[in-house]
């Protein structure tokens, strides 16, 4: 068996956490516009994730606007708590790693928000355009950023990091050293009028 060195380990550890945090991230965030269009009224007519640009939901028919765009940060950020909050009560051993998704989605919604507000990018320029004060969103950023930093607090030791690191398993190596041969590019995830959820993506050898 190749053997790798202690820092490729905890590269590829670290990189494949980002970008499973970063996609997971979206895919919450969006389920919670799809979740707050549907109890509202509302109809969707097309859900966007793409791991290189801001994902969308666009809904056909919005009665209530103001909810679906406040589903998103909010569902984003609550159910990744709770997923935390529940491997923590079973002990499981992948605790950590949700504590740190945890602590990405709350980081990450709340920068989304919170400085999106400056220039009225996405969601936050769809919340002020409904009726949200600025200073609500500065407020979501200012509550969700720290909060996102505690949860990260004493993390870095289950990536390798730190004198009490912990060397990440060398399978991890074998999943990065086969992804790196088989390149997926991404057109995005997109749901129809239909429902109907279909992954569009370019595989080459």
């Amino acid at each position: 068996m190749q053997r790798f060195p202690e820092n490729t380990l905890i590269a590829v550890h670290i990189v494949a956490t980002l970008v499973i945090c970063w996609l997971g991230m979206m895919a919450i965030h969006e389920a919670g516009h799809v979740l707050a269009g549907w109890s509202t009224g509302g109809s969707v007519s097309k859900v966007v994730l793409h791991p290189l640009a801001i994902s969308r939901t666009d809904l056909s028919h919005n009665p209530r606007p103001w909810i679906v765009v406040w589903g998103g940060p909010l569902f984003g950020t609550a159910l990744p708590a709770v997923l935390w909050l529940i491997a923590r009560g079973l002990k499981l051993p992948a605790e950590p790693w949700f504590r740190f998704f945890a602590g990405f989605c709350w980081i990450a919604n709340g920068a989304y928000i919170g400085f999106g507000s400056l220039d009225r990018i996405g969601d936050a320029g769809d919340m002020l355009r409904h009726g949200s004060e600025i200073w609500d969103l500065w407020l979501f950023g200012a509550i969700t950023i720290p909060a996102g930093l505690w949860l990260w607090h004493g993390t870095g030791r289950y990536f390798g990091l730190g004198r009490e690191g912990k060397t990440p398993s060398r399978q991890l190596v074998l999943i990065g050293h086969g992804s790196s041969r088989r390149r997926i590019f991404w057109r995005g995830i997109e749901t129809g009028a239909n429902g109907e959820i279909s992954l569009n993506c370019r595989d080459e050898l």
